[in-house]
């Protein structure tokens, strides 16, 4: 046999190797089931972790926004010599665009504001003081929400 004969050859598949190449074409029922299994183990692990993320992305949020109206309170005090009367005079004022949600009630009802025992002066009306959570519940740490 010459040197071309054996490439060409080499080049045709035989039979065996046209068979097994048939056969090899989709997956077996038992190679489905285990992929599927590993999945659904990913699934099972990955799911609370991602809901607990959400969750504490909520109580970072509620805990920022908290922050910011009372900072808004503050600045609103000193500059006019006396505390808000109520939330939405801090957005009429132009203290806060908008007076944000709850993150944990979605709502900008629920927010429990508390007022001030003693004033800046004899004749000034008692404002707010502090601005809390009227959220129901814990956090992840324990802590509830209205003592944010």
């Amino acid at each position: 046999m010459n040197f071309k004969a054996r490439i060409s050859n080499l080049r045709r598949p035989s039979q065996a190797v046209k068979l097994t190449a048939r056969r090899q074409r989709g997956f077996t029922f038992l190679e489905l089931l285990i992929v599927m299994t590993i999945l659904a183990i990913l699934a099972v692990v990955a799911v609370p972790v991602f809901l607990t993320n959400i969750k504490r992305a909520r109580e970072t949020r509620l805990h920022h926004d908290l922050v910011v109206m009372r900072e808004a309170i503050d600045k609103y005090t000193v500059d006019k010599e006396k505390a808000p009367l109520s939330l939405q005079e801090l957005v009429s004022a132009g203290y806060l665009r908008a007076l944000p949600e709850d993150a944990i009630t979605h709502s900008t009802e629920t927010w429990r504001i508390e007022m001030e025992t003693e004033t800046l002066g004899p004749d000034v009306t008692p404002g707010i003081r502090d601005v809390k959570s009227g959220a129901e519940g814990t956090d992840t740490n324990g802590k509830p929400f209205s003592e944010y």
